[in-house]
Parts: C-alpha cells; sequence; structure tokens
C-alpha cells in the first residue's frame, strides 16, 4: 500500500498561458482558440414561450457586463464573471436576429394541461421540434437556445410504500423527460442545442419538482456555466489539455453501456472518443451481454474490435490524422475476448500502444483527514499494483474549501493492460475531470470519458435502430 498526492494539472488558454482553475485561466488570459479558430460573434437562435424568450435575452444582455461574485471568504471559489464581450474574458459576443426567434404559442402550451404526464411531455417535445426543424432552415445560426416550459410534470409524487407506512411520499421520475427526447430530435439538425430552465434567468421563479435541499447557483456562476456551453457548442474551445513536444499524440475513448426504452435490452452506450484539445465524437456500438459471474455487461471479441475500429475511423474523419496513442476506459471489467477484440483493432489501425483501464461504479475504501476537511483533491491511495482510487473530489487548495455537500467518493480504476504507471493514469484522469464545458469548477469526479454516458444513453435510447447519431460531442452536453 501506498499514498501519493498528484498535482493539480495546468490547463491551457490563450498563447500557450497556463493556470489549474478554468475561470481563472479564462479571467487572465482568454480561451484557448483566441488567435485562431475561435467564435468571436456568437449567432444564438431561441424557441419559447414569448414571456421566456424576452427573459433570457435581457439576462444575457445583462450578462455582457461583468457580474460581482457572491459575497463570500471563499474568493477563490466564487469568481466574478468578467462579461461576455469582445473584450474581456471569452472575447466573444452574442448577436441576436429576430428570424432566429420562434416563439411558442402560450395557448398551445396551455393544451398540455390536464394531460398525463407522459403525453404531456411527448405533446412537449413536439411543439419545440416543429420549430427547431423550421430554425433548421437559417443557415446563420451557430447555437439554438431552448426555453423549457415551466411546468411539465417529469415527476409524481407517488403515494408511498404500503409495506413501509412510516415512509413519506416521495417525487419520481416518470420515465421520461423533456430533455432527453428533445436532444434525440435535435440530432438531425446541424447545430446544437442549450436547454435553460427558467430558474436560471428568473431567480424569484421556483420549480415545483425543486430539491429544496438544493440551493441556486450565485449569479456569476451561473454566467461562467450557460457562456462556457454556449462558446464550446458554437465551436470555440474554451481551455484545452497541456503537452509538451515529447508527448505521444494520444486519443482517450470511454466505453459505457446503457438499457433500451423498454428496458429489456442492455446496449453498448458509446464510445466517447476525445483528442488532447478536447474535441469529443459519439459513436453507437453493438448490444452486450451481462454475465452470469459478474453481473456486468460485456462485449464479444468481434463487437469490441467493431468498437474500436469505428471509433478510431470517426477521430480519423474528425481529426485528419491518427493517434499514436488510445488510452481506453471502461466502465466495466475487460473480459478476455473484449481485450483480444481490443488488441485486434488497435493493430490493425497500427496504433503504436493501446491502453486499457477498467474504472468500476465504486470503492469501498476511503481515507480519513484530521480536521474537519476531506482528503485533498489529487491523493492518489495504491491499494496493490492492479488496485487503486483517486480523490477527484476533495480538498481544493485553490479554493481553500471542499466545494462539496456530501463526503466525497473516490474514483476507482484498475489498470488492465497499461504501460503507464498509477501515478501517470491518474494525473491523467485528473486532467480528464477538468474537460467539462457544462461547468467551471475545476473538481468534476468522472473524466470526460465516461461522465455523460448516462446522459447519452437516456438520448441515443431515443433514437432508432439504424438511424446514425450526430458524432459531436456538443450535441449530448
Amino acid at each position: 500500500m501506498r499514498l501519493a498526492l498528484i498535482d493539480e494539472p495546468d490547463l491551457e488558454f490563450a498563447n500557450g498561458s497556463r493556470h489549474t482553475d478554468p475561470r481563472h485561466g479564462i479571467s487572465f488570459y482568454g480561451p484557448a482558440d483566441l488567435n485562431s479558430s475561435g467564435p468571436r460573434t456568437i449567432r444564438v437562435g431561441i424557441i419559447g414561450p414569448k414571456d421566456a424568450i424576452e427573459g433570457v435575452k435581457k439576462w444575457l444582455d445583462k450578462s455582457r457586463s461583468p457580474i460581482a461574485a457572491k459575497r463570500s471568504h471563499l474568493t477563490g471559489l466564487f469568481m466574478a464573471f468578467p462579461g461576455f464581450d469582445t473584450n474581456t474574458g471569452f472575447r466573444s459576443t452574442i448577436v441576436w436576429d429576430s428570424r432566429l426567434e420562434r416563439t411558442i404559442p402560450a395557448s398551445a402550451l396551455r393544451r398540455l394541461d390536464g394531460l398525463n404526464p407522459l403525453a404531456a411531455i411527448q405533446a412537449a417535445v413536439d411543439l419545440y421540434d416543429a420549430e427547431l426543424t423550421a430554425l433548421n432552415e437559417e443557415p446563420s445560426c451557430d447555437v439554438v437556445i431552448v426555453c423549457r416550459p415551466d411546468d411539465l410534470p417529469e415527476q409524481v409524487m407517488t403515494n408511498g410504500n404500503p409495506d413501509k407506512p412510516w415512509e413519506d411520499p416521495k417525487l419520481e421520475a416518470v420515465g421520461a423527460n423533456f430533455r432527453a427526447l428533445l436532444k434525440a430530435r435535435s440530432l438531425k439538425t446541424s447545430r446544437p442545442i442549450q436547454i435553460i430552465r427558467r430558474d436560471t434567468w428568473d431567480p424569484s421563479f421556483k420549480p415545483k419538482d425543486r430539491d429544496e435541499r438544493r440551493g441556486q447557483q450565485d449569479e456569476a456562476t451561473k454566467a461562467w456555466n450557460l457562456h462556457t456551453a454556449l462558446y464550446y457548442k458554437a465551436g470555440g474551445m474554451p481551455w484545452r489539455m497541456t503537452r509538451t513536444a515529447q508527448d505521444l499524440t494520444s486519443c482517450y475513448i470511454g466505453v459505457a453501456f446503457y438499457r433500451t426504452t423498454d428496458g429489456e435490452t442492455l446496449q453498448t452506450s458509446v464510445a466517447q472518443v476525445f483528442n488532447q484539445r478536447g474535441d469529443g465524437v459519439i459513436v453507437r456500438g453493438a448490444p452486450a451481454k451481462q454475465s452470469k459471474e459478474d453481473r456486468q455487461p460485456h462485449l464479444t471479441e468481434a463487437d469490441a474490435k467493431d468498437l474500436l475500429v469505428q471509433s478510431l475511423a470517426r477521430y480519423r474523419s474528425e481529426h485528419r490524422t491518427m493517434p499514436a496513442r488510445v488510452m481506453l476506459h471502461k466502465a466495466s471489467s475487460f473480459t478476455t475476448a473484449e481485450t483480444s477484440g481490443f488488441r485486434a483493432a488497435a493493430d490493425a489501425e497500427r496504433i503504436d500502444l493501446l491502453e486499457l483501464v477498467w474504472l468500476p461504479h465504486h470503492d469501498s475504501v476511503r481515507l480519513f483527514r484530521p480536521g474537519e476537511h476531506p482528503p485533498l483533491r489529487g491523493t492518489l491511495l495504491s491499494l496493490t499494483e492492479d488496485r487503486h482510487v483517486l480523490y477527484t473530489r476533495g480538498s481544493v487548495p485553490l479554493y481553500r474549501t471542499y466545494p462539496g455537500m456530501y463526503v466525497p467518493t473516490t474514483l476507482p480504476f484498475r489498470p488492465v493492460d497499461v504501460e503507464s504507471s498509477a501515478e501517470e493514469i491518474a494525473a491523467e484522469l485528473l486532467m480528464l475531470t477538468k474537460m467539462n464545458w457544462n461547468a467551471t469548477q475545476l473538481d468534476g469526479r468522472l473524466p470526460i470519458t465516461l461522465r455523460t454516458a448516462d446522459s447519452i444513453g437516456d438520448i441515443l435510447k431515443h433514437l432508432p435502430d439504424g438511424e446514425n447519431p450526430a458524432p459531436r460531442y456538443a450535441y449530448y452536453m
């Protein structure tokens, strides 16, 4: 057993500048693509009720100017938003065009009242999908903001468990959600969508299904997160991974699984394929089978080979080159057949180095630290040569606190077939947790290769068999 502390990895911003924190880096230096292909104007389409469109536009227009940080002694954690304009922060600006505004009539939304929850969600998706299709005809649009209906009944109050009368009734999901269904429809359009709830821009609004234990983010943090997502979806690169001249060109692939809408068939979710810039593409694979031995989903040797071959073909198509190294993370353990299949694909594609790492869902091992705060983010505990746990959530010295509500859980990893050391794998995992363009706090728990597997599965399960999903990761986040 041994213990190590992995340094917080740097991210790269404009002109090769570096910082460990996304918000500090953007504020000090600008986005990584400032002097290359970054979007200096973002043409935004918008769909929703009239009052929501006006509210979102007003909030985004206000965000062109700086927004003060939340009043707190934690000045490293709560940062002011510098404003979204061409002379500060992202050095970009949002452009409105009345041709890109599609209003959902209030009368159409009122007709959803009284429908059962699943019918109401489906009808709402149909309404918005019609406007997305119409907007797709407009050539000058980079990303579409969708103002979600306020009162869709995605959760219903249960009557409680008659066998456990001491338990209170609780909210439960109805089995479908507006986000996943509309994202699945949007895969056939030519630009990503960004769904916004009213409580993002209207602090007085309280959703009926909100967990009261979870407070709202402060205004500056909301602005950071939303503008980062819009910038990325418009084709920008807010920050990227750092690399040295000696590093091999690497490709990072995450393989996870999801169930179909009927809950009966377990399919390969996708391979989520990223380069070192963070450009991602999605590849749907073949059905998997659940093992009777370890109760985990596994691929046949042929399907494992085909999935990696498809992933590398998509990588080559997007980036016009092949990586020298592939790091493959998998959400279930590797069978001998899967290892052979992935190896055969790497050999067929002439990949110099293929490394296989299993990321189990959890590990019961915990560390305890004297005082009030949990172990530092970056703490690596190696129990054996094959069993390691990494604190990707934990106390962050830059923030001078642990920025979480609950006791942090570790990220376990098991090297299966690797040349990198446990410390090198941990450093890379720590870096990949920061490649998240939906949030600007630096301490994500999961690496980007597996972070969004569940939400991508939620979207893809609504896509008919045989239909090719949109490849860009921006469509799924």
